[in-house]
């Protein structure tokens, strides 16, 4: 329906009832009627495949927060917070433009290969064995969050980082869960302050590993970082602490809601489920129709340098882009009349959004996809008759990285 119609058209609204238990139909109406708008709070919204996909590799967009009007917030402290918590991030790759961002990721980069990611698939292989044969031994009832979805990826990255054992390492899952919360648009001040508090302790802890790995390097990704060098040119301490940061929490975060949300959609599809599980050699495109058809990261942001025009409209310098990879994910210019439906057999379905684009396409895009063949599947071989075991779905209330907080799941044989 169109104002014209007296009626306004949709527009995105995390506060609508039901956003968070299945924001698809919000997503799908907005593009059907506005696919680019400004929202309340000050962002474009952006929810048409084509125009995700042409944002996301722009080279006139920026993801630095220094050159981005703020927000229109009305909370001064938040405001202040946010400022104060940004400065922690201003060297992470994630936050940067080129040249900084080539130069951190060619670095980064030597040490974390696609070949690399493929010769730890064996020990990924025996780390969800392992869980499965304890939650076979547990009982009839599983949460797949907390028995598997969560354990594998934060176990395989902290392997990887060469995160000792021992109380600190543990503290991470809480200090990942506080920063990555600042990803979303709406936050309280509370959230930014814990924000804050825990990035002080990850960087702590962080640089106490970072200093031990100088004096004896290991066999992780921290000591390679240490050692990576590229025309005499090395990684600072700030920089090593902030993307090993950054790689620890993007190496656990988004892989667990991956993992969750693509158990779900298959219990969701019997279907599906049934022949995936008897077919491995849909290992690869199953786990890509699933990051599509419900992919852990929702929203990605891009900043206008210069102004410019999007479908009718003018963007003003300054402004910021909140574009929905999951709404470009469901459009049916795209993916077709189905785009709706879950297909482990999509024949497009790797052209899907989800690990972003352009240079800052997620550099742990082949890691995220061995874990959730080796998980998802290993789960469903294991406990073919496994079934949800609730009606009543406990989502994590997440605008940019949803996912859910538990999945009980029986899996009585």
């Amino acid at each position: 329906m169109t104002s014209e119609q007296g009626f306004l058209p949709a527009m995105l609204n995390p506060f609508e009832p039901g956003f968070f238990d299945n924001p698809y139909l919000q997503y799908n109406a907005v593009r059907e009627q506005d696919p680019v708008h400004r929202t309340p709070l000050g962002p474009w919204a952006v929810f048409r495949y084509a125009d995700v996909y042409k944002i996301l590799r722009d080279l006139n967009l920026s993801v630095e927060e220094r050159n981005a009007t703020p927000m229109e917030i009305t909370d001064p402290e938040i405001l202040a917070l946010r400022a104060q918590s940004q400065d922690r991030r201003s060297s992470s790759m994630l936050d940067l433009d080129p040249p900084d961002h080539h130069r951190l990721r060619r670095l980064v980069s030597k040490v974390f290969t696609p070949r690399m990611i493929e010769e730890l698939r064996p020990r990924i292989h025996t780390i969800v064995a392992d869980h499965l044969e304890s939650i076979a031994a547990n009982g009839e009832i599983s949460d797949v969050i907390d028995d598997l979805a969560f354990p594998l990826p934060f176990l395989v990255i902290s392997e990887m980082m060469g995160i000792p054992e021992g109380r600190n390492r543990n503290d991470l899952r809480d200090w990942s869960g506080a920063l990555v919360k600042t990803f979303d648009p709406i936050i309280s001040a509370d959230d930014v302050r814990n924000a804050i508090e825990a990035g002080d302790s990850m960087f702590a802890f962080l640089t106490e590993v970072v200093d031990e790995k100088r004096s004896n390097p290991g066999d992780d990704l921290t000591s390679a970082m240490i050692a990576a060098e590229e025309d005499g040119d090395h990684l600072s301490t700030e920089e090593l602490i902030t993307n090993i940061a950054l790689l620890f929490i993007a190496g656990h975060e988004t892989t667990v809601n991956l993992i969750g949300n693509g158990t779900l959609a298959l219990l969701q599809h019997r279907d599906q489920l049934e022949m995936w599980r008897d077919d491995p050699s849909l290992d690869a495109n199953a786990v890509d129709e699933l990051l599509r058809y419900d992919g852990p990261v929702h929203f990605s942001r891009r900043i206008a340098i210069d102004a410019f025009e999007l479908d009718g409209h003018t963007i003003d310098k300054g402004s910021t882009l909140m574009v929905c990879l999951a709404a470009g994910n469901h459009d049916p210019a795209m993916f077709g009349a189905n785009a709706d439906d879950l297909d482990l057999r999509r024949a497009n379905a790797n052209q899907h959004l989800t690990f972003g684009g352009g240079f800052h396409h997620c550099l742990g895009n082949a890691l995220a996809r061995v874990e959730a063949q080796e998980a998802i599947g290993g789960l469903i071989r294991r406990f073919p008759n496994i079934e949800l075991a609730t009606d009543q779905l406990d989502w994590n209330g997440r605008i940019v990285i949803r996912g859910l907080n538990h999945l009980p799941v029986s899996i009585a044989n």
